[in-house]
Order: structure tokens, then C-alpha cells, then sequence
């Protein structure tokens, strides 16, 4: 009995593709890029034209959460995530910024508290 040669398996190295994951174009990236220097350029606008009060803190916080939204977004590739994930990565945040805001008022509360009582 004589056997019959067989074609051996292909080489899964060889005939993969070269990348499986998903791929944005490049251009993307530079409009990022761009639209981050943008911003940056007008957060230092805010101390150029010596703005002060609560119009600076505001603009200067505005541009430091555009820019982070941006590069949490394109470059760590949150805009294609799942929402479970955006959600374990956006919502602690938020959580601690309310608790921020109601210890910032219990504050408040106490030292308006001990000026009443303690004349």
C-alpha cells in the first residue's frame, strides 16, 4: 500500500494578516493633534490677556477638559470602546467630583455655622 503524499498545512505565520485589531487613519491623529495645540494656545490667550476671577479658573478648566476629553477619547481609544468600559473609566471621576462639590458645601455650611454661634 502506498501512501499518498499529502500538501502539509499552511504556515498560520505566514499567511495571517499582518494586523488583525482595527486601524484609524493617520489623519485623525494629526487633527487631534491640531485641534490640541488649538486649545493650548488659547489656554495660554487666558493668561496673555491677563483675564482674571472666575472668567480665568473657567476658561483655564474648559480647555484643560476639552484636552483631556480629546486625548481620552482618540488617543486611548475611548470613543470605539464598549460603554461598560466607558462607563468604569468616566463615572468614578464624576463620583468624586459630586462628593467634592457636596464636601465644599458642608463646608460652607460650617464655617457660616461657627461664625453665627461663635462671636
Amino acid at each position: 500500500m502506498a501512501s499518498t503524499p499529502t500538501a502539509p498545512p499552511p504556515d498560520p505565520a505566514i499567511h495571517a494578516p499582518a494586523h488583525s485589531g482595527q486601524q484609524h487613519p493617520i489623519g485623525l491623529y494629526l487633527k487631534v493633534w491640531v485641534l490640541l495645540f488649538i486649545l493650548s494656545t488659547m489656554s495660554y490667550m487666558v493668561d496673555y490677556f491677563h483675564l482674571s476671577g472666575y472668567l480665568r479658573w473657567f476658561l483655564i478648566l474648559l480647555f484643560m477638559a476639552l484636552k483631556a476629553g480629546l486625548i481620552i477619547a482618540v488617543f486611548m481609544h475611548m470613543a470605539w470602546e464598549r460603554m461598560a468600559l466607558i462607563c468604569a473609566i468616566l463615572l468614578p471621576p464624576l463620583c468624586l467630583l459630586v462628593l467634592v462639590w457636596l464636601m465644599a458645601a458642608e463646608a460652607d455650611y460650617t464655617f457660616l455655622t461657627r461664625g453665627v454661634f461663635f462671636r
